[in-house]
């Protein structure tokens, strides 16, 4: 049932998701910009939100089943904009790009997957993004798509596997680690968490290194917390970060006030279901700022005095499998496996009966001989 194929549990909820999911924004509304842009002091932000959105209920299309046991798709993205999570409208003012032109109409892919069918180890695995093993952003094994895109992962999960996905919205693959259970609606599923250490600095986390293509804002790649992904968005200085600049170095958000991290609000974590790998429950947290560096020839800049690394807005995109989904799990899949564990243990409770059983006869025989 974890094979991506047609007729299967697995390819029914990979096609499509069943479980709602929700992209809610967060945007940095900045206090002082004159006396920034003056006197170059600290940036006063205060965060406006949530404008929520619904996601990926669009079902996957170009559906290729390959000779190979790998299957080719694209994602087509969409959102609508959910008035009743939202503190405002779409038409509230912001200085920013608007959120769902921004997303709607467009595609994430082509996405090559391996299917399972030869070895189950490898299903839902990337083989190719956009007919290409490597990402062409990063030097070295940084550059490199690993694992899966986080909707499932192989089965027989154990608590000591790093989960390894790859995610186009940050442009690089990124892992999680186990972190404690968790009973979701009946359901146990294991939560994995992105360590603090995938943001570390390369003095901390060597393997790092290769994600330090920038010397100012890192600098010279002593800094945590921030990822310039300027080269998978046409050179424009974008910079992406935990919201708040969560497990940042000290340095990244001293020139702002307003920012308050906080590890339950705003981590990423994913709670996986063991036995098929399927994610059962999620919350992507992710912040994009922008790089703005004194620049003489544009009046507004000129007399800047510092770079100052502007948080722009910070997203949470989550999912929840429904109660509808949760019962039907809980019936073919936990409840299957809880009646194997049952029965296991009958047998085990019978075989050892026997085996005491056999034992006193056989002690009683060689008693009666003696005698």
């Amino acid at each position: 049932e974890c094979v991506i194929e047609d007729g299967t549990i697995a390819y029914k909820n990979w096609v499509k998701t069943g479980t709602e999911v929700y992209r809610q924004f967060w945007i940095f509304d900045v206090q002082n910009p004159e006396e920034v842009m003056i006197n170059s002091t600290k940036l006063k932000v205060k965060q406006r939100g949530p404008y929520t959105y619904r996601v990926r209920y669009l079902a996957k299309e170009n559906l290729t089943q390959n000779s190979d046991n790998t299957i080719s798709f694209v994602q087509p993205n969409g959102a609508i904009f959910e008035r009743r999570l939202s503190v405002g409208t779409e038409n509230d003012s912001f200085t920013v790009l608007n959120l769902a032109v921004a997303y709607n109409n467009t595609v994430d892919g082509v996405y090559k997957v391996y299917n399972g069918k030869d070895d189950i180890s490898k299903v839902a695995i990337i083989d190719t993004y956009k007919d290409k093993k490597n990402l062409s952003f990063w030097p070295g094994y940084c550059d490199m798509i690993n694992g899966t895109d986080a909707a499932s992962f192989p089965p027989f999960v154990e608590k000591t596997r790093i989960l390894r996905f790859f995610s186009s919205d940050i442009c690089r693959s990124i892992y999680a680690e186990f972190e404690h259970e968790v009973n979701l609606k009946g359901i146990p599923v294991y939560r994995f968490v992105l360590p603090s250490k995938a943001f570390a600095s390369p003095t901390v986390n060597p393997d790092n290194d290769c994600f330090c293509t920038e010397k100012i804002i890192s600098k010279n790649c002593t800094s945590a917390g921030v990822l310039d992904i300027s080269t998978c968005k046409d050179r424009k200085p974008v910079y992406i970060s935990l919201p708040h600049f969560l497990h940042a170095s000290p340095d990244v958000p001293e020139p702002i006030e307003g920012l308050n991290p906080n590890e339950e609000e705003h981590r990423t974590y994913l709670d996986v279901e063991p036995i098929t790998g399927f994610t059962l429950q999620f919350a992507k947290r992710l912040q994009v700022n922008i790089l703005v560096k004194p620049v003489k020839k544009i009046d507004t800049l000129s007399k800047l005095k510092r770079n100052y690394l502007i948080p722009i807005l910070w997203l949470n995109e989550t999912g929840t499998i429904g109660d509808e989904k949760a019962e039907m799990f809980r019936k073919q899949v936990t409840g299957k496996i809880s009646l194997l564990g049952l029965v296991e243990m009958v047998l085990l409770t019978v075989g050892i009966v026997t085996f005491v059983a056999s034992m006193i006869a056989y002690c009683v025989c060689r008693s009666k001989k003696v005698k």
